[in-house]
Parts: C-alpha cells; structure tokens; sequence
C-alpha cells in the first residue's frame, strides 16, 4: 500500500534506510527493483499523488518498450552519447528487457516496424504488476512508496557517517531521510505536471556537478514568420502523408526520411519531424534558424514531376491540375501556394522543383515542457561507469536526468530502464564495499 502521511503531522521524525530512490519512472523502479532483490530496503520517493504518470503517458497510444533492431543499428540511435548508452545496454538490451516482461505476465510483440510493444499496447496492466511485485516480492525486500514527497536539496546540519541527509517536502511539512545511498531518477524537463520540471539541476549545480542545459527533443517546431491566418485556420492539425523531410547541418551532417508529420498552428509536428529535431534544433541553437525539405510526392522522380506539370491544362486552374495529374490536393497542394510566390506558381520548373524539395525555414523549437523528451542533463564525464557522481559519493543518477537523448521507437524507454539497472547495482557495490 502506498504510504501516505497523516495531513495533521505536525512533526516527521528523520527515516533512516539503506536505499532512497527519488522519482518513481521506469528508472527509478529499475534501480528498486535490482537493489530490493538483493535484500537492500529500498523506499521510493515522489512529488505526484501515484506512481509512473509519465510512463503511462507514454502508453497512451501504446507503450512502444524497445526495439527489436541489430544491436550496432540500436546503439547508433543515441548520436554522441552512444558510447555511454551501449555500455549500459550491455547490462539490460532490448532481450532481456522483453524477458523481464514477460517475468511480470506481459507478453511483448514485434509489430511492423520493428518495434517492440506489450501484445495489450497498453502501459497500465505492466505498471500494476510490476508495482505489485516491488512490494511484494517473492524473494527479497519489498520496496516501500512515498507519495507527495518532493526533493528539495540536502538536509541542514551533519548527518552520521556513511550517510546523505536529504530534505523532502510533503503534505505535512519537511521531512528528512537518511539514507547510506541515494538513486536519482527525477527526469528531464518534459511534462513538468507529470513531474518532470527539472528542479533538481540547481540543486546539483550547488554541489558543483555539471549540468548540460536541459533542451527540447522529439519536439515540434515554429516557421518563420507563422502560417498565414487561411493556412492556419484550415489545416492546422491535418497531416502531411506519404511525404519525405531532408535537412543538412550547417556541419554537413545530412538526414533524409520518407514518412509523415503534421501541420500545427505554429509550425510543424509529428514522427517524421521529431527524428530530425536534434539536427534542426542544434541547428537553430548556433544559427537562430534551420531550413528543411520537403519532398511532396517521394515516390515520383522529379523529371516526371516536371513532365505533370508541364503537360497542357487548358481552361483548368492549376490546383485541379496538379490534382489530376500528381494528386495533390488538400494540405500537399495548399502547402505550396502557402510558400511560394505567384511567379513561382506560374513558372512549371519552379513548382516541379518546390514539390520535389520545398524549403520551409523554422525560428525556434516548441518550449520544452511541450517537448516529448528533453535533451542535455548530468554529463556522463562527471559521472563513474556506475553512474554514481563524483562530487558526490553515495548518489547516483539514472534516466532522462542523463546528458543523452535517442528518437522515439522505443530507444528512450530501453535506456531510461537500462540506466536504472545500472545505477541501482552500482548502489549496490557501494553500499557492499561500505560493509567492508
């Protein structure tokens, strides 16, 4: 059962354990679980009413755990952090994620595109068995919850040897915990009403941990300058289908994907936009703009495209020509007198062209708290191969606190569990060697 504190507590005397874990996600539980098996009592802390909000956010649509890809490809999904990631991947991999799963009576499926989902698609029926044996285990130590408890840095005055003192508010006031070790895995800064609001990084920066600013990822963007009120109001939230985006960096580093995305009352959205969004977003950063291109019609080569358009229309007007001759209509063909000139329009080389590579410049990312992920966090540099930090001895980091961030298709859950798993045995070998 959840603990939840008297709301007429006037005084909460100090709670002393092993283990503190703060933030109860995918990571958090990871390192629970690991520590709470090994016998160590194990109590979770965090800021919302329940237990996982944002990782049933993430199942909404259906909980996508992992990736079934070759294990070179999955590494490569984490850019300049793969390094870092494949090493806690080679504690927990997207096998024996499914394994562990399936441990908890949830069968996993490949679906089509590789990724890997509970054969239900849904996020709450592994929640609830995964929370049931956390604190009921069949060997072990069950772990204990406290809800409503949000960290607020360390506690004042000198706490016993071998012991972090931190300070919690809840409901009835502060509380202080003692604990001989302490995993944090408090996110990003995403979604800050599921709890993920960052509050943690000045808490770190006090005690000199460096922090790489916190970023949106698989974000959506705003265009220069905005729709026009016709665009917007018709076709905001309408998707682009069947379409392929193309971006080059300033540095040279290229993208190119056919897929979809969608049109917002700002700018742009959507699956096809979100894997390019660190290269746009980085792009943005250094030079205060990012400009793609969008392919309407990949399947057709672009001599083809030009011979459409060129072919005689007679008395018709051009949008029912292009939708006669290269179905283009609706947001495809509106897109393109949203963007283009009227010259441009009326000239067949420069309307072949922008159909096969229309330029759409972008001013700046969505805010973060509307970003699916957050980039930037803890550096792995200030951190030991347990995950421990160094200026801290005792307290470890996991998940999306991390400076790392992976496209959706499951990477981002794999590596939040995967750091969990590392963080709570790297608990593990520090409260043993304590013992010594």
């Amino acid at each position: 059962m959840t603990n939840v504190l008297p709301e007429n507590s006037s005084s909460l005397p100090p709670l002393e354990t092993d283990v503190v874990v703060v933030g109860g996600g995918p990571a958090g539980l990871m390192a629970a679980q690991v520590l709470s098996e090994s016998w160590v009592s194990v109590h979770v802390f965090d800021a919302m009413p329940s237990i996982g909000r944002k990782f049933l956010l993430a199942g909404k649509g259906g909980l996508n755990l992992t990736h079934s890809e070759d294990a070179d490809r999955f590494a490569g999904r984490y850019g300049t952090r793969r390094g870092a990631i494949e090493a806690l991947l080679a504690g927990l991999d997207a096998t024996a994620l499914r394994n562990w799963a399936q441990g908890l009576g949830v069968d996993t499926f490949v679906g089509s595109s590789g990724r890997v989902f509970p054969k239900d698609m849904k996020a709450a029926p592994l929640l609830r068995a995964w929370l049931h044996r956390l604190r009921h285990p069949a060997q072990g130590a069950g772990v204990q919850f406290h809800m409503r408890h949000r960290w607020t840095g360390w506690a004042d005055g000198t706490p016993a040897a071998g012991r972090i003192a931190l300070q919690f508010d809840t409901p009835a006031g502060a509380r202080q915990v003692h604990a001989r070790a302490v995993v944090l895995a408090l996110g990003g800064g995403s979604w800050a009403r599921l709890g993920s609001n960052g509050a943690w990084v000045p808490l770190l920066a006090q005690r000199g941990v460096a922090v790489a600013p916190l970023l949106p990822a698989n974000c959506g963007f705003d265009v220069q300058g905005g729709w026009t009120p016709l665009f917007k109001d018709k076709f905001a939230g309408q998707p682009f289908k069947s379409v392929a985006l193309s971006f080059t960096t300033a540095q040279g580093v290229a993208f190119s994907r056919k897929g979809e995305f969608v049109a917002t009352a700002t700018g742009v959205e959507g699956s096809l936009v979100y894997a390019a969004s660190a290269l746009l977003r980085d792009d943005i950063v250094r030079h205060g703009q990012a400009t793609f291109h969008l392919d309407l019609l990949p399947d057709m080569p672009a001599e083809k495209v030009l011979a459409e358009v060129m072919h005689p229309r007679g008395s018709r007007s051009l949008s029912s020509h292009l939708k006669s001759r290269l179905h283009l209509e609706g947001i495809k063909s509106a897109i393109l007198y949203e963007c283009l000139s009227k010259e441009a329009m009326a000239d067949p080389a420069q309307l072949a062209a922008a159909i096969k590579a229309l330029p759409i410049t972008l001013q700046a990312a969505r805010p973060l708290d509307e970003a699916i992920s957050t980039a930037g966090g803890v550096l792995f540099e200030v951190l030991t191969p347990q995950l421990m930090l160094e200026q801290v001895p005792g307290m470890f980091c996991a998940g999306e606190m991390l400076d790392w961030e992976a496209p959706t298709g499951g990477y981002l859950l794999q590596a939040c569990f995967a750091s969990g798993a590392q963080a709570g045995r790297g608990a593990l070998q520090y409260l043993n060697a304590l013992s010594k």
